[in-house]
């Protein structure tokens, strides 16, 4: 593995030294994905699909090369499958009749036979696509442990309206403990959606549920649900990349524009995310490599259910002084910003807030007070690229406001070369640099001839 670590690294130095766009990309990615790896190594992810994955070929290959990549990080990973139309086909088969009432399938003796032959054919099949090791293939190489076993406890649904369920069943207990000794022996965990009673009967179980269960009882950093949307869509169409479950629950209720498995996983994401699964993420089922991206890129491509909102600010420490160096950077070489050095940072570290998505920094300011003049400046407000749509630039600059009128100042000025529209924007208005603080106006860098903007707090 080492070795052909080196070779890949020596291939892709040589290819950037001749300027091959496609390994400058490539080694972008990575540089910008190397914060999530060390965020998820270690964690444990559970990731539910229907049967309809693992009845497509290519879709559960590519699923199989994206958990070998997360297993290969050091992501745990649960499995949950389900075999919704593998069970249709079996009962098609045997010429038994489906039956459902209020979207949930009525199990008699007849339908759990097919149930069990169908769930079992399924997990064969899924374990053998994880055992996948040909040369030339994403999976080259690796040999990934499948374990499973008697993990769920079941009950019987029992009559509802009037309905009798029969071989119908929910979730009772979690045997957690086993199925952690498994995670910490690095195998994937695979579960089907089948439990059994302590009297020894077997309850088909609701894929979504045995999910939801799972993620819970293992309060696992994440819940995915490959489903048959991209996500969560707003009003004009458009993806929500992300929503608090309170928000959700609202869109959840108003019912509009939910495919047939949003309808099913929407909720139990909601659940997960109130009772301790950090984060659940609704990812399109037909999206090649939607894993990864999800994960590893900033943006991602599914909706992401969280308790509290994806951004947050708070105040910097000393163990941010690098994350903020590698943030003003790029500002400081094209003259956006006065270059700071890390000594500068370290001393003045108190005074940055910083904006985070998802645990990941990807903006700050900085406030300075002048106690005598009763102003406060705003400086080193920079938000990366992919944020810069998202309102954190807006949010830095009010929480900035607010500290300074909190503490008893009147003005909050600012100085730029290069964002001078953005300012007016927000209420700020030109001013002369006689109007900027006595100690400020004595280290005012004539050569940059930056623009000042005052702003009445």
């Amino acid at each position: 593995m080492n070795q052909d670590v080196r070779v890949l690294s020596a291939n892709l130095s040589a290819a950037v030294r001749m300027g091959d766009d496609e390994a400058i990309r490539f080694v972008d990615w990575v540089r910008g994905a190397a914060p999530y790896f060390h965020a998820f190594r270690g964690k444990t992810f559970v990731i539910a699909f229907g049967g309809e994955v693992a009845q497509g070929r290519e879709l559960m290959q590519d699923l199989c090369h994206d958990c070998n990549l997360l297993a290969a990080l050091g992501v745990r990973l649960v499995l949950v499958h389900g075999a919704r139309p593998q069970i249709e086909d079996e009962l098609a088969r045997r010429g038994q009749d489906s039956h459902y009432h209020n979207g949930l399938r009525i199990t008699d003796e007849a339908a759990l036979d097919c149930v069990k032959a169908a769930v079992g054919v399924t997990r064969i099949n899924i374990e053998a696509a994880l055992s996948q090791g040909l040369p030339n293939t994403p999976m080259a190489g690796a040999y990934m442990r499948v374990t499973g076993g008697n993990f769920i406890t079941a009950r019987p649904m029992g009559v509802v309206d009037g309905v009798d369920f029969q071989y119908t069943g929910t979730v009772r207990r979690v045997i957690v403990e086993e199925i952690k000794a498994d995670l910490d022996q690095q195998n994937v965990v695979l579960i089907s959606n089948l439990g059994v009673s302590p009297s020894g009967e077997i309850f088909n179980l609701v894929m979504e549920d045995v999910a939801e269960a799972v993620a819970i009882a293992l309060q696992a950093e994440k819940l995915i649900y490959l489903c048959d949307a991209p996500g969560l869509l707003d009003a004009q169409g458009r993806l929500i990349e992300a929503i608090t479950a309170d928000e959700a629950e609202r869109k959840l209720n108003a019912g509009l524009g939910l495919t047939e498995d949003l309808h099913l996983f929407l909720p139990r994401a909601i659940k997960a995310v109130r009772k301790g699964v950090a984060r659940a993420h609704l990812i399109d089922r037909d999206k090649d490599g939607g894993l990864l991206l999800e994960f590893f890129t900033r943006q991602g491509v599914g909706t992401m259910v969280s308790r509290e909102p994806l951004h947050r600010l708070r105040q910097a420490t000393i163990d941010d002084v690098a994350t903020l160096l590698q943030l003003l950077a790029p500002l400081e070489a094209d003259g956006t910003l006065v270059r700071r050095g890390r000594e500068l940072i370290e001393m003045e570290i108190e005074r940055f807030t910083l904006a985070e998505h998802d645990g990941v920094v990807v903006g700050c300011a900085a406030l300075y007070p002048f106690q005598e003049e009763k102003m406060a400046e705003m400086a080193c407000l920079a938000v990366t690229p992919e944020f810069r749509r998202a309102g954190l630039g807006e949010r830095l600059m009010q929480h900035i406001a607010d500290r300074a009128r909190q503490g008893g100042f009147h003005e909050l000025f600012v100085l730029t070369t290069r964002t001078e529209a953005w300012f007016r924007e927000r209420g700020f208005h030109e001013a002369q640099q006689e109007e900027l603080p006595e100690r400020k106006r004595d280290l005012y860098n004539l050569q940059r001839r930056s623009k000042i903007f005052i702003k009445s707090l």
